[in-house]
């Protein structure tokens, strides 16, 4: 099995005797992010990510389905991740290896069990129609912080997506295009972030937006799942040596602001990406549209 080059004793040293003196590689402070760049599709709901060398792109789709037996008035919602190999020499297609597996748990936790996508929305008609939403996260390249950098990517999809809009009239269901009807945004209850602490030193040393060196020599990592009001989603934490409860509290009052910091920068580029679309876009298509057979020629 194809494995990622290890870092050599002598590299391990230097990076960890540089954090003791407060130093990084990449000159950055121990609670400092790289940028968050964000990018949008032609279509809703597809999103370049890109943190530093990490690049993740999000893609969600949706078709009607019926809903399961014990859940009738829910929708569906499904995450699925892909490793692509040109982001890692580790990463094989059609084999999970254990950063897949975490990143795929995480993103369960953070999204569908802090229920954070309202399913019930969903719902067309109970028992029989529903939407079904899928969310691909593909992992292009990695150079540290995957876990941030996905759900990043995911929740911005998340906000960004528009399903087709719907009519009911009994039990016939009428989909519409988006050229016949604006298509809906899903409803989001709040928008979750995870920040992810690498430790060092029994907790002495943590760092924020660790890069891909840095992880491959901390001791563990905390994953703190929290929304822009404080609201705690999960934290994890898989394996690595015990740490401090004071320092886990300390680390999640940080994490808050980095989560609305964050939130921010998100929020800016969704807003900056809907005024381009109602500028130029499919709102400006389907005024076009609408208006066209109300002109008459001059004469």
């Amino acid at each position: 099995m194809p494995r990622e080059v290890e870092l050599s004793n002598n590299e391990r040293d230097f990076i960890l005797g540089a954090l003791r003196q407060g130093l990084r590689l990449d000159g950055r402070g121990q609670d400092v992010y790289r940028e968050l760049e964000i990018s949008f599709g032609e279509e809703y709901g597809v999103v370049d990510v890109r943190l530093g060398k990490t690049r993740i792109v999000a893609r969600i789709s949706c078709e009607v389905v019926a809903p399961y037996p014990d859940r009738k008035f829910d929708g569906v919602f499904v995450i699925s991740t892909e490793f692509s190999p040109m982001a890692s020499p580790a990463f094989e297609v059609g084999r999970q290896n254990q950063d897949e597996i975490i990143l795929s748990r995480i993103l369960e936790k953070a999204i569908r069990r802090s229920s954070a996508l309202d399913t019930e929305s969903l719902c067309i008609i109970a028992g029989s129609k529903c939407f079904s939403l899928r969310a691909d996260i593909h992992v292009l390249d990695h150079d540290g912080n995957l876990i941030d950098t996905a759900c990043a990517g995911l929740v911005t999809a998340l906000q960004h997506f528009k399903r087709p809009d719907v009519e009911v009239q009994g039990e016939k269901v009428t989909i519409f295009t988006a050229r016949e009807r604006e298509p809906v945004p899903l409803s989001m209850l709040h928008h979750p972030l995870c920040v992810t602490f690498s430790y060092y030193d029994g907790g002495q040393i943590a760092l924020l937006d660790a890069t891909f060196a840095e992880e491959q020599v901390r001791e563990g990592e905390i994953i703190v799942t929290m929304n822009r009001n404080g609201e705690v989603c999960q934290i994890a934490k898989y394996g690595g040596v015990a740490v401090d409860a004071l320092a886990i509290l300390s680390w999640t009052n940080m994490a808050l602001v980095k989560v609305q910091a964050m939130t921010k920068v998100i929020q800016a580029r969704l807003k900056e990406d809907a005024e381009r679309r109602d500028k130029d876009g499919i709102a400006a298509e389907l005024r076009a549209d609408n208006d066209r057979p109300s002109e008459r020629p001059h004469g």
